[in-house]
Parts: C-alpha cells; sequence; structure tokens
C-alpha cells in the first residue's frame, strides 16, 4: 500500500517560516520524480515545486528565491522549506510522487499565513 503522509502545516505570521515534510512508503522512493502541490479555497491544484530522481529542481514563479525542496531517498522523505511567506501562500499543501506510469497523492497539511 502506497503511502504520502505529509507534515509541519501551521498557522504562522506573515515573512515566518515552515518546513514541510512527506514521508513516502510502499515505492520505490528513489525512482521517483517527488512534488509539493497547493490549493487554496476556490482555486485549481497547482504546483509549487518538483525535484527528480536526480535531484534537479524546478518552482513555480511565485515562490522562487523563497521556497527550497529537497529530498532525502535513505528517509524516503521530501522537504519544503518555505521561507518570507506570504498571506497568498495560504493553502492546503499536497506531497506528490510520479513515475512514469503512476501518480500518488497524500492528504495534504494546511498552511495558513496571517497578516
Amino acid at each position: 500500500q502506497v503511502q504520502l503522509v505529509e507534515s509541519g502545516g501551521g498557522l504562522v505570521q506573515a515573512e515566518g517560516s515552515l518546513r514541510l515534510s512527506c514521508v513516502v512508503s510502499g515505492i520505490i522512493f528513489s525512482f521517483h520524480t517527488m512534488g509539493w502541490y497547493r490549493q487554496a479555497p476556490g482555486k485549481r491544484r497547482e504546483l509549487v515545486a518538483g525535484i527528480t530522481s536526480g535531484g534537479s529542481t524546478n518552482y513555480a514563479d511565485s515562490v522562487k528565491g523563497r521556497f527550497t525542496i529537497s529530498r532525502d531517498n535513505a528517509k524516503n522523505t521530501v522537504y519544503l522549506q518555505m521561507n518570507s511567506l506570504e498571506p497568498e501562500d495560504t493553502a492546503v499543501y499536497y506531497c506528490n510522487a510520479r513515475s512514469n506510469q503512476y501518480a500518488y497523492w497524500g492528504r495534504g497539511t494546511q498552511v495558513t499565513v496571517s497578516s
């Protein structure tokens, strides 16, 4: 059974920081591209950051320079370090694991940034 379990969300003031974690089980973690997505109320789910099995990263323009995605293959974990948070970053953040054939999702963790 594949499981992606996010943690680290919460309430933070603007300009604050949070670190999200996603622990993955049931798949060969190192073979998968990992991503963090977010969905704000009334909006579509969007890609925030991704990291390939080889460690290449990409970011949404809105978070470049503020967020950093990383992975620890020994711990089957992907992280999202979020700095200089803005109220516009408020959303449910989802972890995603993707191979050529399948995609898996976590249940999400709420991030709320107060002004």
